[in-house]
């Protein structure tokens, strides 16, 4: 897979609740750090998204929103 994308971080799908017309799939990334993400009910289906499977979150946004309390 080559991609141009420079923030990609390598997990395994902890879970997939799949909506009417979405899924929400959470990625962990580390242990105790998840990245959750919203696609398309046919996309999860495509890549064939079950517990366990090795995957890539993908992160591509021209802002950054850092914040504190």
């Amino acid at each position: 897979m080559k991609i141009s994308a420079r923030n990609v971080l390598k997990g395994k799908v902890k879970k997939t609740k799949q909506g009417t017309v979405n899924t929400e799939v959470t990625i962990e990334v580390s242990k105790g750090l998840n990245i959750v993400a919203i696609i398309t009910k046919e996309s999860a289906k495509n890549l064939v998204l079950k517990k366990g499977k090795a995957v890539y979150a993908v992160i591509k946004a021209s802002n950054v929103i850092v914040a504190t309390d």
